[in-house]
C-alpha cells in the first residue's frame, strides 16, 4: 500500500490528482533532503535532486520519476541494488527544445542567416534531434547528421567542418563505447568553420566550456558564435564564458506548457502502473502563467541572464512557461 508521495514543487498540472488516502507534499528541490523523503513511497522528481545512496538510504521510496528527458542525475546502479524503479521523459519537451534551436538561429548575427543555404549538422538524432531535422528542412537548410550509437549519418569530425550551425542533443555519458562528455572538444571545435554557431540545448557537459571560451574571442580569426542552455557546474556558471558567448539561457530550452503537460502525464501513468492504480489524470485545469514566445523572447532572456548570473536558478523558477 502506498501512503506518501513527494513531488518537486516545480512540477505541474499534478496538484489534487492523487486519491485522498495518499499523503501528496509538495517540497522545493532544496527540501528534497534524506530526512523529508524516509517516509515516502515514491518520489516525482526534476534534475536538481540526485537520486542516490546519500539522498534514499534507508528510505521507504520505491518509485522515482523525473519530469525530464535527462536522467544522468540518477545513480542508476544504486537504484538497481537497492530496487528502486525509476522512470524518465524521453520526448516530453522535444518540441520546445527544437523551438529554442530555431530560435537561436533566428537570433544569430546576419551573416550566418545569410548564409545560402545554411548548412546544419545534428548530433544526436533521438526526439529532438528528428524534429529539429524537420524544423531545418521545412526552412530550407541543408540538414546533416551524426549519431554513431544508432549507426546514423557521418562520424563528428567529417561533419563539423560543413557546418554553419552544429547543435547537440545527446544524453551527457561518461561510459561507455560512445561517451558524451566534452563531446566537442578542442580537437572537435578546429574543425569548425570560422563563424559556426554552436548550440547546446541538450546537456552540461557536451561541451568543453575551457576549450570553447577561447573560440568565442571576438579578435580570433577562427571565431564561433555560442547559443548555450545548458552549462557545466549549474547553477556556477563560467562567468568568462557568459559574457562572451552571443546568446545564454539559464537551462529553460525545453520548458513549455506543452513539455511540462506530457512530462507530468508521462510520470502520472508510469506511478499508476507501479503501483497497480486505475490510471489517473492531470490537472489541466490549473496551468501555470504563460510567459514570452514572441520573435526575440530567446535574446531578451539572455540580456536576463548577463544582468545577474548570480540569480540563474531564480530566474529558472520563477520563468514563465512558452
Amino acid at each position: 500500500m502506498i501512503k506518501q508521495v513527494i513531488i518537486d514543487s516545480g512540477i505541474p498540472f499534478l496538484e489534487g490528482v492523487f486519491p485522498p488516502e495518499i499523503e501528496v507534499l509538495y517540497l522545493s528541490p532544496e527540501q528534497i533532503t534524506s530526512e523529508a523523503v524516509r517516509c515516502a513511497d515514491a518520489l516525482f522528481i526534476r534534475t536538481r535532486t540526485q537520486i542516490n545512496k546519500e539522498l534514499l538510504h534507508g528510505s521507504n521510496v520505491r518509485f522515482v520519476a523525473t519530469a525530464t528527458i535527462g536522467f544522468d542525475h540518477i545513480d542508476q546502479d544504486f537504484c538497481r541494488e537497492a530496487g528502486i524503479y525509476w522512470v524518465s521523459c524521453p520526448g516530453c519537451n522535444a518540441q520546445a527544445v527544437c523551438d529554442y534551436v530555431e530560435e537561436a538561429i533566428a537570433s544569430s548575427p546576419h551573416h550566418l542567416i545569410a548564409s545560402s543555404p545554411l548548412t546544419i549538422g545534428i548530433v544526436g538524432y533521438g526526439h529532438v534531434g528528428k524534429l529539429v531535422a524537420q524544423m531545418a528542412e521545412r526552412k530550407g537548410y541543408k540538414v546533416l547528421l551524426s549519431d554513431p550509437p544508432l549507426g546514423i549519418g557521418m562520424s563528428l569530425n567529417e561533419l563539423v567542418p560543413l557546418c554553419d550551425v552544429l547543435t547537440f542533443h545527446t544524453p551527457l555519458t561518461r561510459e561507455g563505447e560512445y561517451p558524451t562528455y566534452h563531446l566537442c572538444d578542442a580537437n572537435i571545435l578546429r574543425l569548425c568553420k570560422p563563424g559556426t554557431l554552436i548550440i547546446n540545448a541538450a546537456r552540461g557537459g557536451v561541451i568543453d566550456e575551457q576549450a570553447l571560451l577561447p573560440c568565442l574571442i571576438t579578435s580570433s580569426p577562427h571565431r564561433l558564435i555560442a547559443s548555450i542552455d545548458c552549462w557545466e557546474n549549474e547553477p556556477l556558471l563560467n562567468q568568462a564564458l557568459l559574457e562572451k558567448v552571443d546568446l545564454a539561457s539559464f537551462h529553460i530550452a525545453g520548458y513549455s506548457i506543452q513539455g511540462k503537460m506530457n512530462a507530468s502525464e508521462m510520470c502520472l501513468r508510469a506511478f499508476c502502473e507501479f503501483f497497480s492504480l486505475p490510471i489517473l489524470s492531470i490537472n489541466k485545469k490549473v496551468v501555470p502563467l504563460q510567459g514570452d514566445s514572441e520573435p526575440g523572447w530567446l535574446k531578451r532572456i539572455s540580456d536576463q541572464l548577463k544582468a545577474a548570473p548570480e540569480h540563474f536558478e531564480q530566474l529558472r523558477k520563477q520563468y514563465k512557461l512558452r
